[in-house]
């Protein structure tokens, strides 16, 4: 593996994903690199293996709801505070929904559209 030149960086990854098109059955790799400041005492390679993992169900959990149900990428707040403060109020909004029992975002909203206050009851 190249050497990191990243400040603080202790310990580089190379993670392959490989996945199966359900429609085709063809195969695809993706390869990703990471990089941590925790040494190798304190993250082995299947700790780190566990922490992408982990950080993909982030992504897949809270993220990619805020990209499609949100279309936070399409967003035209771009400057100061604004980008990290509507990211908030959308994980405000996310958290709120799913610890009300709900398992599809998109359709809690829908269904919130009718008058009335916003109340998770």
């Amino acid at each position: 593996m190249p050497s990191v030149c990243h400040a603080g960086a202790v310990q580089a990854a190379r993670i392959m994903r490989f996945r199966a098109n359900a429609r085709t059955g063809r195969l695809t790799r993706k390869t990703i690199y990471a990089i941590t400041d925790l040494p190798s005492t304190q993250a082995s390679p299947q700790q780190l293996g566990e922490l992408a993992r982990l950080h993909r169900c982030i992504e897949n959990r809270l993220h990619f709801v805020r990209d499609t149900t949100f279309a936070e990428d399409a967003s035209r707040i771009r400057t100061g505070r604004g980008p990290e403060n509507m990211a908030t109020l959308r994980n405000l909004a996310v958290s709120t929904l799913r610890r009300a029992g709900h398992q599809n975002i998109a359709a809690a909203l829908r269904r919130r559209r009718s008058p009335g206050p916003l109340c998770c009851c």
